[in-house]
């Protein structure tokens, strides 16, 4: 009964139009900053076991978005390098749009990243950058050869990248020659001028670049700069 004589005051009302305002005002600063946050970092779960010894099922990762790579890559050919931590989108060239992409983010954003409209269909991929635009590349027992474009000599993908790891070679017949899928053996392949090669770690794994064959730049969403979870094992993959 106290309170009904707000209905009646002007500045009662007006403080509470203010108020209004201010609590809009705060939320949208809000999501703009989390819209910017996440335009150039996002997470992700590794959920199988295709890239172990190294990383495993349950690991979480900050990524890096492909617009921050291409603004700090010291290379006009690709934001990435070889031994990155990637994560592959096969199918995001189907949900570009700023309309879609503004929806989705507004969607996540009140799901607190749970859910999204864009939904990825078991498409998204955690790999490994083995060869880069121009090189040409080879396996021999799994293990690839590595020919950076315009270099005489090849070496091996462990000379090569900035960060070591260590792949799980599966052990095959001895009469599986490379005439049967997934041997071991690889012809040499010469990478496009917008192509990359991506590969499990677990070499057994064949859902990579091996099948797919050399995948698009603009299909990598970013590179993982940061493994948050467990924290056992906190640091750069």
């Amino acid at each position: 009964m106290f309170n009904k004589w707000r209905k009646y005051s002007y500045a009662a009302q007006k403080s509470q139009r203010h108020q209004l305002w201010w609590i809009l005002i705060w939320f949208g600063a809000f999501f703009i900053l989390y819209t910017i946050i996440t335009a150039f970092f996002f997470m992700a779960v590794l959920e199988n076991d295709t890239m172990q010894p190294g990383l495993h099922p349950g690991d979480r990762f900050i990524f890096s978005s492909c617009r921050l790579q291409r603004v700090f890559s010291d290379s006009r050919d690709s934001p990435f390098r070889r031994g990155n931590v990637v994560l592959v989108d096969l199918d995001r060239e189907k949900r570009r749009g700023v309309f879609s992409g503004v929806l989705d983010g507004l969607f996540r954003f009140f799901t607190l990243q749970r859910l999204s409209l864009n939904d990825p269909g078991g498409r998204l991929f955690i790999k490994r950058v083995i060869g880069l635009p121009g090189d040409e590349i080879s396996m021999i027992n799994f293990v690839f050869k590595v020919k950076p474009a315009g270099e005489v000599y090849d070496m091996t993908e462990f000379e090569l990248t900035e960060r070591s790891y260590t792949p799980i070679i599966p052990q095959v017949p001895v009469l599986w020659d490379e005439s049967i899928p997934f041997s071991g053996n690889m012809d040499p392949v010469i990478l496009g001028d917008n192509e990359c090669f991506l590969l499990s770690d677990d070499r057994s794994n064949t859902n990579d670049s091996r099948t797919w064959g050399p995948v698009d730049l603009n299909l990598i969403a970013g590179k993982a700069v940061f493994r948050y979870w467990p924290f056992t094992r906190l640091g750069q993959p």
